[in-house]
């Protein structure tokens, strides 16, 4: 039986690279890469030799390519994989082969790495004591929009990854579900001497990417707290100036309900109650 060994990389300088990391793959017998230029170039920045046949594994082929991974684990060989940057299987390929290698009895191992995602939250001023990862949403707008107006009453801090040429409609958006003002950080290309972390309401933060963007992008956003003045009486009188501008109650309370943190079901039934006291 072979081992499957999930590589965390740097996400900045190759000098970054742990000792661990350089011996996993310099003993490896086969190098699933996400990248494999970059990982050659990491190869030589590191000094590293390697006696490893290195293979692609991107969200391209990830599918097809797992069982020939798989036959290569139960014939005895040791696979590593390595992404670009960080740790594979956190919005990078990686859990397909982790899943097929458990479902086999495969010991699965990892070398630990960095990770933009505790580093974006260390640095951006934001509670880290609990988080709630979300990684990539959806690309189209209809399920992007979707998406975070789930998760506008959410408490955690949130983290994201968005690309560049989505990241001022990610904002956007974002601004719309949560509120202009809610506090938010920018992190781009961490722990590299050109790293950016711009910090500011989702407002600032969309004009900024309008004209920024750049890079693939970790965006660390405050949760909601329940300002105050944001009640069961408050929710219901914004529900209440919905109705009268024509929406359905049910979409009203839905999406006051997200705004507030009012919990729905308590919030339509009240509405209802409203408009039944009202009408009697």
């Amino acid at each position: 039986m072979g081992r499957l060994v999930l590589a965390g990389t740097p996400i900045g300088a190759a000098s970054q690279a742990s000792p661990d990391l350089c011996e996993a793959l310099r003993t490896a017998d086969v190098i699933a890469a996400e990248d494999t230029r970059l990982l050659r170039t990491l190869l030589a920045r590191t000094g590293t030799e390697t006696r490893a046949r290195i293979v692609s594994y991107f969200e391209g082929n990830e599918a097809e390519r797992t069982p020939g991974l798989l036959a290569e684990l139960l014939n005895g060989q040791t696979v590593v994989v390595a992404t670009d940057a960080g740790m594979p299987s956190v919005s990078d390929p990686g859990f397909r082969l982790v899943n097929a290698a458990v479902e086999a009895a495969v010991p699965v191992s990892s070398v630990p790495g960095p990770s933009a995602v505790t580093t974006a939250l260390a640095v951006s001023g934001l509670p880290c004591d609990r988080f709630c990862f979300e990684g990539f949403l959806p690309r189209s707008g209809g399920a992007r929009r979707r998406r975070l107006a789930d998760l506008a009453a959410e408490p955690r801090t949130l983290v994201f990854f968005e690309a560049p040429h989505r990241l001022a409609d990610f904002l956007s958006d974002a601004a719309k579900a949560f509120g202009h003002d809610r506090a938010g950080v920018l992190c781009r290309e961490l722990t590299k001497p050109w790293e950016d972390i711009i910090r500011g309401n989702l407002d600032q933060l969309t004009q900024w990417a309008r004209e920024n963007a750049r890079g693939e992008t970790t965006l660390v956003i405050a949760g909601h707290t329940v300002r105050e003045g944001e009640g069961m009486a408050d929710a219901l009188d914004m529900v209440s100036e919905k109705i009268q501008s024509g929406e359905p109650l049910s979409s009203s309370v839905s999406e006051v309900a997200s705004l507030t943190g009012v919990r729905r079901k308590d919030l339509y039934r009240a509405a209802i109650a409203r408009r039944d006291g009202a009408s009697s």
